[in-house]
């Protein structure tokens, strides 16, 4: 029986430790609800600290017979896995819905982008490279090989429950290492599936272990103070990413760090205005604009600026805020009403600093986490909402002048993630990219991320890559052999 075809709420508790499930504790369970209407949609497991111990363990346990198999036999489990999600997409497309309350739309990309890692990273496990050559003085030959760094800890937001899993599981197993994945709190039952899935596509017992710890702090803790775990993969925001390495520094384990953004979105004076319009609506409401790769800060040449704002708004009227299996709904739910008022706040700080709302900007009454489309004009560059992150269906406009003047502006801040750059003329749009202080630029278009492409940033917004070809190497040991001649 596949795991479409059963009551996955009966079946996976959310602690997946050695290859066993182990069964929801009477009175340790975790509700996880939809946060389109608060009904609760499963129970899992409190992982307690023993047990994501014990879930290091087991990883540390069958490391050895893992790495010990070849790349082809570790290519052929990805690829079977990636097979699976096509197959199975729908079902975990509507999990996503329940459990994340983004539109079915988004829901299915997720799914497709997810499943490009496995493909991915398992046509990279056969290419991972090395070197040879005589050493300057010929006195040796200089042989540099990889292996797999070891246990690895990998911690996923809620925002893309499926991708962020399989863009750290899928090159840390194509790279020989074993694992312990510790989802999101509100959204664990797509990491759940996954890890069922994987273990149908062959992934042998213990080398993916998953944990639910209903107060992750001190689990995470325990789990990084342990000596097997090597690595750490975290997405999620940058203040939690501190203390992670902080937590880390101890064991001096590896850290991969994909942290917060604040992506301004630039449109120069000769930008095509239709065009940037459907690439901000792109940039802006993929994922509900909870996305850390979202545009946060627009910032529009004054020459433009009336034209550009009126289509976009008119654009962002066009959206209603409903149920995301809902085909009439141009925006889901936020994944929580904490996250929802979060965003709420932020607005009305910047309606208080002197914005004005020409669409949106006020909580709805009524059940569900929702948070209708805004747009904001009279924005200033280094009012509130240009310094952190909307995570929301939130559009910032603030107008200039100078090139050089949005270039200190879009600079500006600790963070470095991404940038968006419209402008009719390339080379002009790549003079910029080139003097932005962040990791990606997406020019003439609004959307950057790509399985085959390094993702990542600079400053408070990480460390390390995930996908292209570097991401593997995130999870493999350089080592050097001197060879007499």
């Amino acid at each position: 029986m596949t795991t479409s075809e059963v009551d996955r709420d009966s079946v996976f508790s959310g602690t997946f430790i050695g290859g066993v499930w182990a069964p929801v504790a009477p009175g340790r369970g975790q509700l996880v609800r939809d946060p389109a209407d608060g009904s609760v949609i499963g129970e899992i497991g409190d992982t307690s600290v023993v047990e994501c111990l014990a879930a290091v363990e087991a990883a540390s346990g069958a490391l050895p017979a893992w790495a010990a198999t070849t790349p082809r036999e570790r290519a052929g489990v990805l690829r079977r896995a990636f097979d699976l999600m096509q197959r199975e997409r729908d079902v975990i497309a509507r999990l996503i819905v329940r459990e994340n309350g983004k539109l079915l739309a988004d829901a299915l990309g997720e799914v497709d982008y997810a499943a490009e890692f496995f493909q991915w990273f398992a046509e990279e496990a056969v290419r991972v490279g090395g070197d040879f050559r005589l050493a300057p003085n010929a006195d040796k030959r200089i042989v540099v090989t990889s292996q797999p760094i070891g246990v690895a800890v990998l911690i996923t937001p809620w925002n893309f429950p499926a991708a962020m899993a399989t863009r750290k599981i899928g090159p840390a197993l194509a790279a020989g290492c074993a694992v312990v994945l510790k989802p999101a709190g509100e959204t664990p039952l797509t990491a759940a599936y996954l890890v069922d899935l994987l273990t149908r596509a062959g992934v042998p017992d213990g080398v993916v272990n998953l944990v639910t710890p209903a107060e992750p702090g001190p689990a995470v803790s325990a789990m990084l103070h342990h000596r097997l775990v090597r690595k750490l993969s975290f997405t999620g925001s940058t203040e939690v990413g501190r203390l992670l390495l902080h937590e880390a520094a101890d064991q001096v384990i590896s850290c991969s760090m994909e942290l917060g953004g604040n992506a301004p979105f630039l449109v120069l004076a000769d930008a095509d205005i239709e065009d940037a319009v459907e690439g901000a609506m792109v940039a802006k409401m993929r994922n509900g604009g909870a996305a850390c790769t979202a545009a946060n800060r627009f910032y529009v040449h004054r020459s433009i600026a009336e034209e550009f704002t009126r289509l976009l708004t008119d654009r962002m009227e066009e959206l209603v805020a409903g149920r995301g299996d809902d085909p009439h709904s141009g925006v889901g739910a936020m994944v929580s009403d904490a996250e929802r008022d979060k965003i709420a706040d932020l607005v009305d700080l910047a309606i208080d600093e002197g914005a004005v709302a020409l669409s949106g900007g006020r909580r709805p009454d009524g059940a569900g986490a929702f948070y209708p489309p805004t747009v904001l004009t009279g924005v200033r560059h280094g009012d509130s909402i240009t310094r952190r992150e909307i995570f929301g269906p939130v559009v910032a406009i603030a107008v200039f002048d100078t090139e050089d003047e949005v270039i200190d502006w879009a600079n500006d801040t600790d963070m470095g993630l991404i940038a968006y750059v419209y402008s009719a003329d390339q080379a002009r749009a790549m003079r910029i990219a080139a003097r932005l202080e962040s990791g990606m630029v997406a020019i003439n278009r609004g959307v950057a991320s790509e399985p085959a492409a390094p993702f990542g940033g600079m400053k408070q917004s990480g460390l390390g890559r995930e996908g292209g070809h570097v991401g593997i190497e995130e999870f493999l040991e350089t080592k050097y052999l001197a060879i007499p001649v």
